[in-house]
C-alpha cells in the first residue's frame, strides 16, 4: 500500500470516529479524507515548485563576456 493510500485510510478512519463512527458512510468519509490529502500535496508541491522558481537564475559566462566586450 502506498504511503498516501495509508494517509488517506487514516484520515478516513479519524473522519469516521469523530463523526460518531456511524456506519454506512464509508464512502463520503474517503473522498472527504482523499480530497483533504490530495489538496495537501498538491500544495506542497505548489510552495516547492513556487520556490525554485522565485530563485535568481545564474547568468551564463556568455552574457557575461559580451557584456565586458560591449
Amino acid at each position: 500500500m502506498s504511503d498516501l493510500q495509508q494517509a488517506i485510510r487514516e484520515r478516513a478512519y479519524q473522519l469516521w470516529m469523530d463523526g460518531g463512527a456511524e456506519h454506512g458512510h464509508a464512502e463520503r468519509h474517503w473522498l472527504e479524507a482523499q480530497r483533504e490529502i490530495l489538496a495537501a500535496s498538491l500544495g506542497a508541491v505548489a510552495r516547492v515548485s513556487k520556490a525554485s522558481s522565485d530563485k535568481p537564475k545564474a547568468k551564463s559566462a556568455g552574457s557575461r563576456k559580451k557584456r565586458r566586450a560591449a
